[in-house]
């Protein structure tokens, strides 16, 4: 529900803003029979919005946060609908493999894939402002994960959660990312953002604007659970090798356990 919504995290909120706007189109070109733009904007959403972007960022959350967390909770909300979606959407042009997926899932004589109807995706999961907010955001993070990838070739680092990128940016992207987690988002161990023109060795895209970053080396010791390279490492009476965040799903998970 609506109210239940506003307290996800705004990653959760913009997976369904675009999960109602590719409900959207779905409609129109199936309606046009139209029926190549619409598996490959589907084909698109999967490679772009998730693989590359949603799970790619989220894998973090769901296996290392606690399991009562609000955030990992709406993760598997999100994960809920698409299934939901994807197999209906998906129904009509992978015919088999949509039926299997379904019924691992939901196993029935009764159940097929096939005789659902197309999800009505919810007017409220709407919001156009966000996705401005966040389409600048994925912009951010490309030419993160540009530098990131020259770090890589060049065996300065191996994981990007080695990394601590210095981002040199304006003070739009600043105030945007201010209640967000920027170190999540780009999967490195921190991110230091400066209002600063970037200097001549920061790496830059030419389609992006007023965004340059200089990579270094995250100081600290990596956690054995979560892999972030944090200085409150070793410093957890009880938790040694483990991070606050870490130490603190464990010791959760063990509460429950008991």
């Amino acid at each position: 529900n609506s109210k239940e919504i506003e307290k996800w995290p705004e990653l959760e909120r913009f997976m369904l803003h675009q999960i109602f706007i590719l409900n959207t189109n779905f409609k129109k070109y199936f309606k046009e029979y139209n029926f190549h733009k619409l598996f490959r904007e589907l084909l698109n959403f999967c490679s772009l919005d998730l693989s590359a972007f949603y799970f790619d960022i989220r894998k973090d959350s769901l296996y290392c946060d606690r399991v009562d967390a609000i955030k990992r909770r709406a993760v598997r909300t999100i994960l809920d609908e698409l299934f939901k979606c994807l197999t209906a959407w998906l129904a009509p042009f992978i015919c088999f493999t949509a039926e299997e997926a379904w019924l691992t899932r939901f196993p029935g004589e009764d159940e097929s894939v096939h005789l659902r109807l197309f999800p009505e995706i919810p007017e409220n999961w709407r919001n156009d402002a966000l996705a401005e907010k966040w389409q600048n955001i994925r912009n951010l993070r490309r030419v993160v994960t540009g530098a990131l990838e020259v770090e890589r070739a060049e065996k300065r680092i191996g994981s990007s959660l080695q990394a601590h990128p210095i981002v040199y940016t304006s003070k739009t992207y600043i105030d945007e990312m201010a209640d967000l987690d920027c170190a999540e988002i780009v999967i490195t161990s921190d991110v230091t953002m400066i209002d600063d023109p970037a200097p001549l060795n920061a790496f830059v895209l030419e389609d992006i604007d007023d965004v340059g970053v200089v990579s270094e080396i995250a100081k600290g010791n990596k956690c054995a659970r979560c892999y972030r390279v944090l200085p409150e490492v070793g410093t957890i009476l009880g938790y040694e090798m483990a991070c606050g965040r870490c130490a603190d799903a464990v010791a959760r998970y063990l509460a429950l356990s008991e």
